[in-house]
């Protein structure tokens, strides 16, 4: 699987409306057939940043979203929202799903 974790600085006057402004974008890429999740979240240290969790079956899915019609749109359309360039780490990690994290486990 293809894990990513991307943070986004969003410029102030659009964080409340950064979850329509990617609306699209998300949409069409949780419809991917490779997509696994694409989750965002908001800091609760920064309103202005927001973290998105995502994941792909592998490299090919990974690929396929990379060159799809709506992440070239997202390209053009989204970076006039945002502060500064998104930060991000990709990794291709031996999972397919999420694993429970033992330490807290409930019973």
């Amino acid at each position: 699987m293809i894990f990513i974790t991307a943070k986004f600085a969003v410029r102030p006057e659009h964080a409340e409306a950064w979850p329509e402004i990617s609306r699209a974008f998300t949409e069409a890429t949780r419809a991917e057939d490779g997509c696994l999740w694409f989750d965002w979240s908001r800091s609760l240290d920064d309103p202005n940043e927001y973290v998105l969790v995502e994941a792909f079956r592998d490299g090919e899915a990974g690929g396929a979203h990379v060159g799809s019609a709506h992440f070239k749109a997202a390209q053009a359309e989204l970076p006039p929202y945002l502060a500064s360039t998104p930060r991000i780490v990709s990794q291709e990690v031996d999972q397919a799903d999420w694993s429970e994290l033992g330490e807290m486990q409930v019973d």
